[in-house]
């Protein structure tokens, strides 16, 4: 456990009680702490005494008086306040084993903490769970979990996540459903291994855990160049996409019949894989997986559409730019800055589809767009002095391309303004009528 003090909030329900940088957090009432969890958990309520360490080793207990559900203000060593689970599984599909050699470190590292599935909305598989920490989360009601399910056929399962363990820790999955947690499921649909019947039996197991299961998410398998010594995949051709479609398709139609909400739902990719329209807003039945790319680019359009409402008609025209973006993407960021040049008609601007060279040119999203391919393939290949890149281009949205190029290298290199952009519509549309 690392549970020393490294800040307190100014005004904050610590800093008022009388808490120090350099304390030690043992115990919240009655009850240790071992984690960020237990410390959310047992601070939640208005007045709370906790016991805290000097750096001598003196201990004293501390009383708090504050809001319910208000944090105390404190930060700790890490955030987790205790080491951070890897991943114990060498799946078949895994990205990170696709990543070419000499990229930095934190890249390579495998995530699979279901304490970070509830913070942070990462996934994870339960095969590293054990049962005092699946009981742990159900005494505690930690919820809403995001999994990794892919397979509920016990014995594909294990084989896709390369662990045996992967079959027998459905159990955890089936017990959290049991005891209320709020579940968001993900499948990687890997053609020839989860697809066809097998994609039909673990959406039908899935929904039959509805409503505890909120929603499933499937995703089109991604596939790099660097795929040495790793299991043969077929990449996800318009062909596959469209037999993937009409599986999720079918059994969103009987959900809607037996439950009155269709649960599964396709992410934007295996549209743009299939070339067929992306669906409506209703289909995404509230965007409960956005973050896995699931109704990225109908909320988007929604919300262009909503701000342009608000526009006078014949705007006057901002300064020329380019937008750079994956290929896949690049059909549907040339209609809407047409839906924008409606009421802008001096609108100039051109958008270029970035071949992925880093990766591979199976890889066409945008989020994994690096600086380097930016690079060469804009110089001398842009419109005006601006270029809108898409937020996820950037690693954890911080100021760096998974190459480690960074923006301020982007323009020094192309002599351009470099503006990430929030993949909302309305941020998009006020970028894109800048003048600068």
């Amino acid at each position: 456990m690392s549970a020393v003090i490294t800040r307190v909030d100014p005004r904050s329900p610590a800093d008022k009680a009388g808490l120090r940088v350099g304390e030690t957090l043992l115990s919240i009432g009655d009850h240790a702490v071992r984690d960020v969890m237990d410390y959310k958990f047992y601070s939640y309520d208005p007045h709370i005494t906790l016991r805290v360490r000097d750096a001598g080793g003196s201990e004293r207990t501390v009383s708090v008086r504050k809001r319910e559900g208000q944090d105390l203000g404190l930060e700790f060593e890490t955030y987790l306040m205790d080491a951070q689970k890897g991943c114990a599984n060498r799946c078949v599909f895994c990205f990170i084993d696709q990543l070419p050699k000499g990229m930095r470190k934190s890249l390579y590292f495998k995530d699979d903490d279901a304490r970070l599935s509830f913070l942070l909305g990462n996934y994870i598989t339960m095969t590293n769970l054990s049962d005092e920490d699946a009981d742990r989360i159900i005494r505690m009601h930690i919820s809403p979990l995001n999994i990794s399910v892919h397979a509920t056929d016990p014995d594909l399962r294990a084989k896709m996540l390369g662990n045996p363990r992967g079959g027998e820790s459905l159990r955890h999955l089936y017990a959290f459903a049991r005891a209320g947690i709020k579940i968001h499921a993900q499948i990687v649909c890997c053609p020839g291994w989860n697809d066809g019947a097998q994609l039909e039996k673990t959406l039908a197991d899935l929904s039959a855990l509805y409503p505890a299961v909120e929603s499933v998410a499937v995703v089109p398998v991604g596939l790099t160049r660097h795929r040495e010594h790793l299991p043969h995949l077929d990449p996800v051709d318009e062909g596959k996409a469209r037999a993937i479609l009409r599986v999720i398709d079918a059994r969103r139609e009987k959900n809607l019949a037996d439950y009155g909400c269709a649960i599964v739902s396709a992410a934007d990719e295996l549209y743009l894989k299939a070339h067929l329209p992306l669906p409506g807003p209703d289909y995404y039945e509230g965007y409960l997986q956005l973050d896995n790319g699931v109704g990225l680019m109908t909320l988007f359009e929604e919300e262009l559409r909503g701000a342009l409402t608000m526009e006078e008609p014949d705007i006057p025209a901002p300064s020329p730019f380019t937008i750079a973006c994956g290929l896949a993407a690049a059909p549907f960021m040339e209609r809407m800055c047409g839906l924008i040049r409606e009421k802008c008609p001096g609108l100039t601007y051109q958008v270029i589809g970035i071949r992925n060279e880093f990766f591979g040119e199976t890889v066409d999203v945008s989020g994994l767009v690096t600086g380097g391919d930016l690079q060469k393939q804009l110089r001398g290949n842009l419109a005006g002095r601006r270029l809108l890149l898409p937020v996820v281009m950037l690693r954890d949205r911080q100021n760096v391309f998974l190459d480690d190029v960074t923006p301020e290298d982007l323009e020094r290199e192309l002599g351009v303004k470099v503006l990430p952009v929030e993949i909302d519509g309305g941020t998009f549309l006020d970028t894109v009528l800048e003048y600068i």
